[in-house]
């Protein structure tokens, strides 16, 4: 079992820049595929970061590419998104994610959740 807690979620404007911490639990977490999506108000969840268990792979959606950066502390059972050059359209609520897969890019690949944490981003 992991449990997952979201946190860095803020409210800030066009340009700046805010970094998401997920905090895990369970002594396996180094062996899981972490991800972040992103769910905005109407609109599908979607894939937007992935990490493989040892950190050495990463994926990125295009709309996130080049301005996000994922990362993983798996002595501190830790997930990080950084965001840079942040945009209206990357209001959302973002979730962090564990899967068993290598570098699962699907959210039925998925099989721990964290509640999430609201990101907007005025202009």
């Amino acid at each position: 079992q992991v449990q997952l807690v979201e946190s860095g979620g803020a409210s800030v404007q066009a340009g700046g820049s805010l970094r998401l911490s997920c905090a895990t639990s369970g002594r396996t977490f180094h062996t899981y595929a972490m991800g972040w999506f992103r769910q905005a108000p109407a609109k599908e969840r979607e894939s937007i970061a992935v990490i493989n268990w040892k950190g050495s792979r990463t994926y990125y959606a295009d709309s996130v590419e080049g301005r996000f950066t994922i990362s993983r502390d798996n002595a501190e059972n830790m997930v990080y998104l950084q965001m840079n050059s942040l945009k209206p359209e990357d209001t959302a609520v973002y979730y962090c994610a564990a899967s068993g897969n290598l570098l699962p890019t699907i959210s039925n690949e998925y099989a721990y959740w964290g509640q999430g944490t609201q990101v907007t981003v005025s202009s």
